[in-house]
């Protein structure tokens, strides 16, 4: 089952832990997936595409 549910930049951040001026960043830095959706200029992702990403990042090894 697919998870079609569009996360803005502070659904991914609470999803991560972290601040959304920090998911951001991630975006300016080429470090998040291109947006699913625009919508009135406001970037979105789906669920499953921020879990992918998330899937994919590499870990902080003092964590």
């Amino acid at each position: 089952m697919t998870d079609r549910r569009l996360w803005s930049y502070q659904d991914i951040a609470a999803h991560i832990h972290v601040r959304p001026d920090t998911v951001r960043s991630y975006r300016k830095h080429g470090l998040l997936p291109p947006p699913d959706h625009v919508e009135g200029g406001k970037p979105y992702w789906y669920a499953d595409t921020v879990r992918a990403w998330v899937a994919s990042r590499p870990r902080n090894r003092n964590k």
